[in-house]
């Protein structure tokens, strides 16, 4: 009697241990199947510096008046393509027109004044000539020859004020006629109207300042201006890749940085420098102060294996950076790996894992869960080998 009751206590003890275990089985089972996957694959990554940029020309000029005067007549619109010389505007030159035929009156005035004095020159010194040769044979007295003597000299004064006058109406002719012909505006250079400050019939005043008429624009080189913090500008070098897209454009643009600005603009307390670089707009598809999205590459790699940043880990203790790889029974297990180019998103896995490889997708989860399960586990071991040797006393 006492062996059957030993024996059934033994069995169920059996019982609830098969239980027990099936049950903690299944608990890890499906805590592995609640872990996301993702397969390691094949593709690009890079890791950039991102900022915000406006374009605009890189080569343009402000075409300005160097006199006043109402806009008589605009020969161009905004979009106009000019070449180097062509007229693109006209003051009214009445006033100006005056002013030269006035010079040319009077220096053909003072020209013909020169032309008496050089007469009276000569004759004056015809007549000094004389009273010299007359005072050597004592035939004249000192008053006469002194009285010849300075009209002589004040006739050759009088040439050299004449000249002097007709020196300074010459200069004066020369401005006028200078100021005459910019009341016609050329272009300095070719390219694309881009703005007109004015309208025609307006009045300029040139007096002040130097009034902006209309703005010259080479467009096929584009320049962008970039604004990048100051925590981010220490990491861009002269050279280095960058590309840019535009707001409404899949188009995206490649060139290289020309130069970092080493003087930055303050706004409410945020430091940003100027990141300068250009491209080729020959196709006119970027427009003046078009907002372009920057990206300058600090590092990438082709064709490479890549893994989502939430699946690593870095082990800095041990120095190592692991994986939760996927085994053949299910469960995880920490894999280490070398990282390469990596961003906020994606890293690069030079070595450790292979393509195809399953791991989960975020480390932390799958970590805590195994960990979960193999306490589990443990606890359930130990359990039964408690249990048993307790069933069996009785």
């Amino acid at each position: 009697m006492r062996k059957k009751k030993i024996a059934g206590i033994a069995i169920f003890t059996i019982v609830v241990i098969g239980c027990l275990g099936y049950s903690l089985c299944k608990l890890n089972g499906n805590s592995n199947t609640q872990i996301a996957t993702l397969k390691v694959v094949r593709g690009d990554i890079e890791n950039t510096v991102t900022a915000t940029g406006m374009v605009s020309p890189k080569s343009y000029v402000d075409v300005g008046s160097q006199i006043s005067g109402q806009v008589t007549k605009l020969h161009v619109e905004v979009g106009d393509m000019v070449k180097v010389g062509d007229l693109l505007a006209e003051i009214d030159k009445t006033v100006l027109e005056t002013k030269v035929e006035s010079s040319k009156a009077e220096l053909a005035y003072q020209i013909a004044q020169l032309q008496d004095r050089e007469a009276k020159l000569t004759l004056s010194k015809l007549a000094f000539e004389r009273q010299k040769e007359l005072l050597t044979n004592d035939a004249t007295s000192k008053e006469s020859y002194e009285s010849a003597e300075a009209a002589f000299l004040s006739a050759e004064a009088a040439i050299a004020m004449i000249k002097a006058q007709i020196d300074q109406t010459e200069s004066s002719l020369k401005e006028n006629k200078a100021n005459l012909e910019y009341t016609k505006i050329y272009a300095p250079m070719s390219g694309t109207v881009s703005s007109i400050s004015v309208k025609q019939g307006q009045t300029l005043n040139a007096n002040q300042n130097t009034p902006t008429i209309l703005q010259i624009a080479d467009l096929s080189i584009a320049a962008i201006e970039a604004d990048v913090s100051e925590a981010d500008v220490i990491k861009l070098k002269k050279g280095m890749n960058v590309y840019f897209k535009t707001l409404g454009s899949s188009n995206v643009w490649k060139t290289t940085l020309l130069k970092v600005e080493p003087t930055p603009k303050i706004n409410n307390n945020v430091v940003l420098y100027k990141a300068i670089f250009d491209v080729n707009n020959t196709s006119g598809d970027l427009m003046n102060s078009m907002t372009a999205q920057v990206f300058f590459v600090l590092s990438s790699a082709k064709d490479t294996l890549i893994v989502p940043t939430t699946a690593i880990s870095a082990d800095s203790n041990n120095n190592r950076t692991v994986v939760m790889l996927k085994q053949k029974s299910g469960s995880f297990a920490p894999q280490n790996v070398e990282l390469g180019v990596s961003n906020r998103i994606h890293a690069e896995i030079l070595s450790g894992l292979n393509e195809d490889d399953e791991i989960a997708a975020s480390f932390t989860s799958a970590a805590k869960k195994s960990s979960n399960a193999n306490a589990q586990n443990q606890s359930s071991a130990q359990s039964g080998r408690q249990r048993v040797p307790f069933g069996m006393m009785r």
